[in-house]
């Protein structure tokens, strides 16, 4: 297996570990165990660097991976992928707002800007999951 073809593995997991991650991170948060919490979303962040670096490296690599899987179920392909290439392109911004208001010590803005910040980069992260199993289907994706 080329380091193309091991991309998207790497890409999907480090999408599942920022997802897992940011829930860990608001239990945390719910639970005031404020150190904890910063510690799972600086991983976080982490896993969804990775994961962008990685993203970038294979297209570079390889192009656009177009979806081959069962003709029936394309249009709820398409529907997945472009909410989370929408939602996508403003959660890298939000993420680093929400860090800079953090670091800055302004909490109720921070958490104002959480509130919203967190449930879409779970999705993004979530849908970034489920684009990568229609790309590389398990067995009912397939033809």
């Amino acid at each position: 297996m080329t380091f193309a073809e091991i991309l998207p593995h790497f890409n999907a997991s480090m999408n599942a570990t920022s997802a897992v991650c940011v829930l860990i991170g608001v239990y945390f948060v719910r639970r005031k165990n404020l150190e904890a919490h910063k510690r799972m979303m600086l991983a976080a962040v982490a896993a969804s660097t990775l994961f962008l670096i990685g993203y970038l490296t294979r297209h570079a690599l390889t192009g656009t991976t177009h979806y081959a899987g069962r003709p029936e179920l394309e249009i709820v392909y398409l529907s997945i992928l472009y909410s989370h290439m929408a939602l996508a392109a403003v959660t890298a911004p939000l993420v680093i707002r929400v860090l800079f208001l953090a670091t800055r010590e302004r909490i109720e803005e921070h958490k104002r800007l959480a509130r919203w910040t967190v449930p879409i980069w779970l999705y993004v992260s979530i849908t970034g999951i489920v684009v990568y199993r229609f790309l590389y289907p398990l067995p009912f994706f397939s033809h």
